[in-house]
C-alpha cells in the first residue's frame, strides 16, 4: 500500500471530522464509541502520526464522501474519497485493560475507556441534575446513553477508578487520563467526587490527570483538585454566544460566561497558564468571529481553547443539527493555532486532557503545521 496520502494531514483530519467516513470493515481496531459524555459515534483513527476520533455512526457521516477501506496484512487502511485514494490509516488496538474485571466485579471498559491512543477516560457521575429536564438538558448532551444501554455504571468509586487507571497504565501504556462527570447537586458542582477520584488514582500510579467540572461557586476548590493530584483543569464553555447558549444548554447557561471567565482567572495560577483550558463545540450557531474573540481573551488569561467541531448524537435533540464545513472549520482553526503558538500556549505542553491528546479536532495538527 502506498504510504503516500495525496492530502495534505490537516486537510485529511479537517474534513474527516466535518464529514465523518464509511467504513468497510466496522471491526477494525477497537469497538467504536457510542453515546456516552465524550467524543460519541466515534471511531480512533491514526493519519499521519496523529490518532483522531472520526465520526462513523452519525447520519453525516452514513453519507460521507469518505470511505475507510478494509485492512490490509499490516493493519494498514487506504481512505478514498469519492474513489479517488486520498490517504491511510491505521486503528489503535483493543486495549488489554478491557478484559479484565474490578475486584466487586465490573468489567473494566465499564469504569473507563481509551480515547485516542494512549488517553485513559470516564466520567465519574454518569447522571446529571439537569439530564432529565427538556427545558435544561444541554441538547448535544448523550451522558445517559450509556448508562441506559448497560455500558457504564452510574457512579465510579475512587478505588475502582484507581484499580483500572493502574493496569491501563501497566498493559497498554496510558499516558494522561481525563475525568469528567455530569453535574450533581451541590455548589462545587462536581470538584469534590473528582478530587476524591484523584487522590485515589495517584496514590496507585503515577499518571498525569486533568478534571473537568463547571465553574465551582468557591474557587477554593482549585487548591483542593491541585492538592488531591489534578495536574490540568477543564472547564467547559461549549458555546461562547449568551444567545446560543440559552438556547442550546438552557440549564448550564445559568452559569454565565462572566462566572467562566472568573473561575479562569483563579484557576490558572494555581495549574499554571495552557493547563486550564475550555472546550468550544464549534457548529452550533456561534460566528467564527464570535469564537475567535473568545479565545483572545481565554488566551490572555492563559487558558488553552479546545475547538473542536460539532458532532451530532443519535437520540439527542441535535441529532439532525448539521456539522460545520471544513471551511467553518478553517476559518477558526487556522487563526487560533497562530494565536496559540504564539502565546506559547501549545497541545504538546498540555500536562493531561483533551487539549493534549487532540483527536477531536485538528487544532494540534494545525499548531505543528505553524511551528514548521
Amino acid at each position: 500500500m502506498d504510504n503516500t496520502a495525496t492530502l495534505p494531514a490537516t486537510q485529511l483530519i479537517n474534513e474527516l471530522q466535518s464529514f465523518g467516513a464509511r467504513l468497510v470493515d466496522p471491526k477494525a481496531g477497537h469497538e467504536s464509541r457510542r453515546g456516552g459524555a465524550g467524543p460519541s459515534d466515534h471511531k480512533a483513527m491514526t493519519i499521519d502520526g496523529m490518532t483522531v476520533m472520526v465520526p462513523v455512526h452519525t447520519a453525516p457521516a452514513f453519507e460521507s464522501p469518505y470511505l475507510v477501506e478494509k485492512p490490509d496484512s499490516l493493519g494498514r487502511s487506504r481512505i478514498s474519497r469519492e474513489g479517488r485514494p486520498v490517504g491511510e490509516v491505521t486503528f489503535p488496538l483493543r486495549p488489554r485493560f478491557y478484559d479484565l474485571t474490578t475486584a466487586d466485579g465490573i468489567p473494566y471498559s465499564k469504569i473507563a475507556v481509551l480515547h485516542g491512543r494512549d488517553v485513559l477516560a470516564t466520567t465519574v457521575l454518569q447522571t446529571c441534575i439537569r439530564y432529565q429536564s427538556r427545558s435544561k438538558t444541554c441538547q448535544f448532551c448523550a451522558i445517559g446513553q450509556s448508562l441506559a444501554a448497560g455500558r457504564t455504571i452510574a457512579h465510579k468509586t475512587p478505588a475502582q477508578l484507581a484499580e483500572v487507571a493502574k493496569a491501563a497504565v501497566e498493559l497498554d501504556g496510558v499516558r494522561h487520563m481525563v475525568m469528567t462527570t455530569g453535574t450533581p447537586r451541590g455548589e462545587d458542582r462536581g470538584a469534590a467526587v473528582l478530587a476524591d477520584s484523584a487522590r485515589a488514582i495517584k496514590a496507585a500510579v503515577d499518571l498525569a490527570i486533568q478534571a473537568q467540572c463547571e465553574p465551582p461557586e468557591d474557587d477554593a476548590w482549585f487548591g483542593r483538585l491541585r492538592e488531591a493530584g489534578v495536574d490540568a483543569l477543564g472547564m467547559h464553555l461549549e458555546a461562547v454566544t449568551p444567545e446560543i447558549r440559552g438556547r442550546i444548554m438552557p440549564g448550564k447557561a445559568q452559569v454565565p460566561v462572566e462566572k467562566y471567565m472568573s473561575s479562569f482567572a483563579a484557576a490558572v495560577p494555581v495549574f499554571g497558564r495552557g493547563q486550564v483550558s475550555t472546550y468550544i463545540l464549534a457548529g452550533l450557531g456561534d460566528t467564527p468571529e464570535a469564537i475567535l474573540s473568545t479565545c483572545e481573551k481565554l488566551v490572555a488569561i492563559g487558558v488553552y481553547p479546545f475547538v473542536v467541531p460539532f458532532v451530532p448524537i443519535s437520540g439527542t435533540p441535535l441529532e439532525s443539527h448539521p456539522t460545520p464545513t471544513p471551511g467553518f472549520m478553517h476559518a477558526i482553526l487556522a487563526p487560533l493555532s497562530a494565536m496559540l503558538v504564539k502565546a506559547g500556549l501549545k497541545a504538546a505542553d498540555i500536562k493531561a486532557g483533551c487539549g493534549r491528546c487532540g483527536a477531536c479536532s485538528a487544532l494540534s495538527a494545525y499548531e505543528r503545521g505553524m511551528a514548521t
